[in-house]
């Protein structure tokens, strides 16, 4: 027992701090539990009485064939058929048409509708869908994203509180009810309590989040953020053989031989050079990202001739495109540059725009380089920048391993750039209101996921059947090929969750279940059953905004049920405080990947979650502190 709670403690550590892969530490837990009972066996009667230990490699492996996973993993294909056919693309169009044009009722629309569809479909496809229309919302009415996405995240979570296919977590849950010979849920069978802690959380959203989370700028906006007098504008220029800035070099991090002009960042091949620019010595062909005025570019490239000028394909030498930045309000300047007046440099067509893209977790990019990929080739966009978890790395670009999450700000033709949002492996966030369109297999994924929510939903096969040959439908219709399907398959979750109930399942034989449901009631003795349960929810809220909620599930639904037994309530209360406990990241990023997901378009940092995520877990623990034990009679 005392050795399981080590290897628990241990791969929560690992969990928390990432310095090792969750693929790596999963399959880690995987073999040290193997190895331990196998030289230490857990003796126990077998089906037909004889002795055989109860921990085999076989009992512990066996959660790669667990029911729970195979849905959870099925889950995410049908949500990956749907990210493809844009089916909810053109919902949430809808919804917004339908608000009008009022920034706030567009926007609990918005969170309103995530929050209803988390609740049949898997979390991560839903806000894969729904960052680039929060971007576009925070575009038309002036707002920072980092306002609109943490919320967004935190929807879908508590959207996954309403029903037993709404996370992994809640399925989980129910399977490790199954385990260890317990009811399982039905379909609907938390479906109230959750809506009631969803509300509460949609108010708080709307009302209170936005005002504590921070005003950020993302890459692209920082670019045009320089020195004041007139809008400011990125140009992209390389340094000529001629050009006076050859071997000049930066004195006090900034780069004084371009005058009035800022310096923000110098791609020098596939290296991206950003500031302080404490060593940097220009030399020939080297761009830079510069911002300036209007006029103080003119006069300067004016001065330069054909010294300075930008890197266009197929521009002759001394050809100068000046690039506004992405906001909208700037594009009637670039098209007034289109034509200068006589300064002897002549404009051309072919304007370049910047754009931020994320990398979606269904990216055949992950765990590759830019030049493994073929960005450039293949987007006909260079990137300018990697964005991760809101910070900017400083390593080469050659040498970035990209991963789901990460933004590139890239930078390309407006049509170049367009082209990115039918491109699966990217996911473009700076987007215009018009609509993508719809697949023409759009009707047949829809088709499929209303008839996997309605068989699961009215009992009519095991949700594992349904979801399952949802999968096989999607690829059977032609919604997916093969690859892509394989590609929704997470490894995060493919090694994790079967090593959660690796864990699960030596916790309870060993007694350490039982053991620890004792100690805890040995803190509150004496007390009744809702403050028990009042506690253990707080108790389990903050674990899991640290280590996994899919591990918390496993772990701790069978110490919930013999607490419930040790005191003579519900087993179903604490079954259920379980679920939506492991449905509480709020306070840290690390706990569900939707947060993930949303640092780098919000740009957030690691601290914003608890700042907004706090008073909102404080908020669900007193509603579910009053309302579960009144609908449960404890």
């Amino acid at each position: 027992m005392w050795v399981t709670f080590g290897v628990i403690v241990a791969a929560f550590a690992l969990y928390a701090w990432e310095t090792v892969a969750i693929e790596v530490t999963s399959l880690g837990v995987l073999c040290v539990l193997m190895i331990f009972f196998y030289i230490f066996p857990v003796a126990g009667s077998g089906p037909a009485g004889e002795v055989k230990n109860v921990l085999s490699a076989e009992v512990l492996l066996s959660g790669f064939s667990n029911p729970a996973l195979i849905t959870v993993l099925a889950l995410l294909v049908i949500g990956q058929g749907m990210v493809r056919t844009g089916v909810l693309d053109v919902a949430a169009h809808f919804v917004l048409k339908c608000c009008g044009g009022a920034s706030w009722l567009s926007i609990l629309a918005v969170l309103l509708t995530a929050t209803l569809v988390s609740g049949f479909l898997n979390n991560i496809p839903v806000v894969v869908i729904f960052i680039p229309i929060m971007q576009a919302l925070a575009d038309r009415f002036d707002m920072p994203p980092s306002k609109l996405m943490m919320p967004l995240s935190f929807a879908a979570i508590l959207g996954g509180m309403t029903t037993l296919i709404g996370s992994g977590s809640n399925l989980l849950v129910n399977s490790a009810l199954i385990s260890i010979d317990q009811k399982p849920f039905n379909f609907f069978d938390f479906t109230v309590p959750g809506l009631v802690l969803a509300a509460v959380g949609l108010v708080y959203l709307l009302g209170v989040a936005p005002l504590l989370l921070p005003r950020r700028e993302g890459m692209a906006e920082s670019l045009v953020s320089g020195k004041t007098g007139g809008k400011q504008y990125i140009a992209q220029v390389t340094v000529g053989a001629q050009s006076h800035l050859v071997d000049k070099k930066a004195v006090g991090g900034i780069f004084p031989a371009l005058g009035n002009m800022t310096l923000r960042m110098v791609q020098r091949e596939e290296e991206a050079i950003l500031p302080p620019f404490e060593d940097y010595q220009a030399r020939p062909g080297d761009v830079l990202v510069v911002a300036a005025t209007r006029q103080e570019i003119q006069n300067v490239l004016a001065r330069e001739g054909a010294g300075l000028y930008p890197d266009l394909e197929g521009a002759a030498a001394g050809a100068v495109r000046l690039t506004a930045g992405h906001r909208a309000e700037n594009e009637a300047e670039v098209a007034d540059d289109a034509q200068l007046d006589d300064d002897g440099m002549p404009w051309h067509g072919g304007e370049r725009v910047l754009a931020e893209t994320m990398i979606p977790p269904a990216s055949r990019f992950i765990g590759q380089t830019l030049p493994q990929v073929g960005f450039r080739f293949k987007t006909h966009c260079i990137v300018l920048g990697v964005q991760r978890r809101s910070r900017m790395i400083r390593s080469q670009l050659t040498e970035i391993r990209l991963q789901a999450g990460d933004v590139l700000l890239v930078q390309g033709r407006p049509d170049d750039v367009q082209a990115l949002r039918t491109n699966q492996d990217v996911l473009l966030i700076e987007w215009s209101a018009a609509e993508l369109p719809a697949h023409h297999h759009a009707k047949r994924a829809a088709t499929v996921l209303i008839a996997v929510v309605i068989a699961a939903a009215t009992g009519l096969v095991p949700i594992v059947m349904a979801g399952l040959t949802g999968a096989a439908a999607m690829v059977g219709l032609g919604v997916l090929n093969i690859r892509q399907a394989f590609r929704a398959v997470d490894t995060k979750i493919l090694t994790m969750i079967p090593a959660a109930l690796a864990m699960g399942a030596a916790l309870h034989i060993t007694g350490g279940a039982h053991y620890a449901a004792n100690s805890v009631m040995g803190m509150f003795e004496g007390a009744g059953p809702w403050a028990v349960l009042s506690v253990f929810f707080i108790t389990l809220v903050m674990l899991t905004n640290v280590i996994s909620s899919q591990a918390l599930a496993v772990l701790f639904t069978p110490i919930a049920v013999d607490l419930a037994i040790s005191i003579n309530a519900p087993i179903e209360a604490f079954a259920v405080a379980v679920v939506f406990a492991a449905n509480c990241s709020f306070a840290s990023p690390i706990g569900y990947q939707t947060n993930l997901m949303v640092m780098g378009p919000g740009h957030y940092r690691f601290g914003d979650f608890a700042r907004a995520g706090i008073p909102l877990i404080l908020l669900i623990w007193l509603v579910f502190s009053l309302f579960m034990p009144w609908y449960y009679g404890l």
